[in-house]
């Protein structure tokens, strides 16, 4: 045991964990942690963002482009308000992201004196949008809590962490000893009845389909083996793209899946809340079965399925294959018909959802197989769900169901950091960019080789166009405007270009990503001009 204070102990056990970087915005309640960290600069990174709600952006890109958990720290109060849209969007994409946080100091706990950034029960209310929510009292806490952190982030169905700790813990010194990284919960043991039912279904089935989603983000190898043996087009909305890459004959997104979707009979779902069968897709097939594996019980109850197998989804697969392989199931003959149906839904696509798509082409085409683009909510965004195809896992990252309006440039900014060498793009539209405009100033100052993509539309082009629509035209609140954003990225102190046609974006997008700095192109769209994407993803059954 060694004498520390509670911030040396906490970056301490980060240390042990592997954390190598941490996005933080200090403040007078967490100058202790902050101080650790100064001592530790050498090994692990602080990078200061602008707005506390960015620092938690930054984690969770972070941990959605590596799988490992996002650190970021925030006062209390205000600030673990303001990171709780990112809080809550990591919790929604399953994100393994820590904040620390702080408190009042210990003697004024409870007693409601209105000390700084008082709130009342904050662990309570963080507790409604993490998985793990706790408090660290006295330094000798601080190594066993973050151990329990880290295993619960990452055991089962991974999401997000809070760790409060008094505002005099972080100064405060005692004996401490480090614990050992904990391991992750054990998965549950698999019923074997369930795979059996499930092979029943499988063999009686002749033409299945497959839905992956973030819960199946490490089982591409067995899903496809699967996927294959049964010739199973597997279709995707926006957290499971890339598990199978897009590229396969069986590599679906949602549009071209759905013409595959009349003559199905049987789904197998895999770490999916199969939002595309509840709202995304309206009527199923006469006689459809379903399967589902699942790490979270919960699932089953929200959307029963006729057999719900409780098991990792790797794992799960990988029964599903030796039990299909015992009983020597063949394929259903899909993969001609799953090959003519994206290149019948692409053709679509590129003739109705203009420039969109042949902006997210140029895109498809510069960041190759290993690049990573983050979405945001706007026009082209909700384009790339079906226009652009993803090759690999964790290289498509979105705000998934929460749909976070300005999650996108802070995200990308911590995927960047995570990946330094591979090619990350942020898309955004000029409503959502303007949540994080003041995020420039962080990838200058840490020189995040970044290109933002902004789509500039002068409004927030969905909310405009269902209100001409769907309300006769009235206009409210929808048009927007904007700075001139290629100025605003020079008085920032980065390179800001502008075009308006998807010729113009590839020179500029190329020389972006050969740069060693961050960067703006913002792209003049002609508002209203943007063919609709939602044909392409809410879908109705033919007839």
């Amino acid at each position: 045991m060694s004498a520390m204070t509670g911030g040396e102990a906490i970056v301490g056990q980060l240390l042990r964990h592997g954390v190598d970087t941490v996005f933080g915005l200090p403040g007078a309640q967490t100058y202790g942690l902050f101080d650790a960290l100064h001592q530790k600069q050498d090994r692990i990174r602080v990078i200061g963002a602008r707005h506390e709600q960015a620092c938690a952006y930054m984690a969770m890109g972070y941990a959605r482009a590596t799988g490992r958990p996002g650190v970021c720290s925030v006062v209390p109060g205000p600030g673990i308000l303001n990171a709780s849209a990112a809080l809550l969007t990591a919790f929604g994409v399953n994100a393994p992201v820590l904040a620390l946080t702080g408190q009042v100091p210990r003697a004024f706990f409870g007693r409601g004196r209105g000390h700084l950034h008082e709130m009342p029960d904050q662990l309570g209310t963080v507790a409604g949008f993490t998985k793990w929510a706790e408090r660290i009292e006295y330094p000798a806490e601080a190594p066993q809590r973050i151990a329990e952190a880290f295993q619960q982030m990452t055991s089962g169905r991974c999401g997000p962490a809070v760790l409060e700790t008094f505002w005099d813990t972080f100064t405060e010194k005692g004996e401490v000893a480090f614990a050992d990284p904990l391991p992750p919960l054990p998965n549950p043991p698999i019923d074997s009845e369930a795979i059996e039912a499930a092979i029943r279904l499988i063999a009686d089935a002749r033409a299945p389909m497959i839905f992956v989603g973030g819960g199946a983000v490490e089982a591409g190898e067995s899903i496809l083996e699967l996927a294959r043996r049964l010739e199973a087009p597997v279709v995707s909305l926006r957290n499971g793209r890339g598990i199978v890459s897009e590229a396969d004959n069986l590599g679906h997104n949602l549009f071209s899946a759905h013409k595959l979707w009349p003559e199905t009979d049987l789904v197998i779902a895999f770490g999916t809340r199969l939002e595309i069968l509840e709202w995304r897709w309206s009527g199923a097939p006469e006689g459809l079965k379903t399967i589902r594996v699942d790490i979270d019980p919960a699932e089953f109850r929200r959307y029963p399925c006729d057999v719900n197998i409780l098991a990792d989804a790797a794992e799960g697969a990988a029964e599903l294959n030796a039990a299909a392989e015992r009983t020597a199931i063949s394929g259903s003959g899909r993969t001609a018909r799953s090959v003519a149906a994206k290149a019948e839904a692409r053709a679509e696509a590129e003739a109705a959802v203009q420039p969109q798509i042949g902006y997210l082409d140029v895109m498809r085409d510069l960041l190759g197989e290993d690049g990573i683009l983050v979405d945001d909510l706007s026009q082209v965004g909700f384009a790339s769900w079906f226009g652009y195809p993803v090759h690999r896992p964790r290289s498509y990252i979105s705000s998934g169901y929460q749909g976070t309006l300005g999650s996108g440039y802070g995200t990308a900014l911590g995927a960047k950091v995570a990946c330094p060498d591979r090619p990350v793009v942020s898309i955004c539209g000029d409503g959502g960019f303007m949540f994080a405009v003041q995020e420039m100033a962080t990838a200058v100052q840490y020189n995040i080789a970044l290109p933002v993509i902004v789509f500039n539309n002068s409004s927030y082009g969905n909310v405009r166009r269902d209100q001409i629509t769907a309300f006769n035209g009235h206009v409210i609140g929808a048009d927007l405007h904007n700075p001139d954003f290629v100025k605003l990225a020079e008085s920032f102190g980065m390179r800001g270009a502008r075009v308006g046609s998807p010729e113009g974006l590839r020179p500029e997008l190329q020389r972006a990503l050969g740069d060693n700095a961050p960067s703006l192109i913002e792209v003049q769209i002609e508002p209203g001009s943007e063919g609709n994407p939602w044909p392409f993803i809410l879908r109705t059954m033919p007839g």
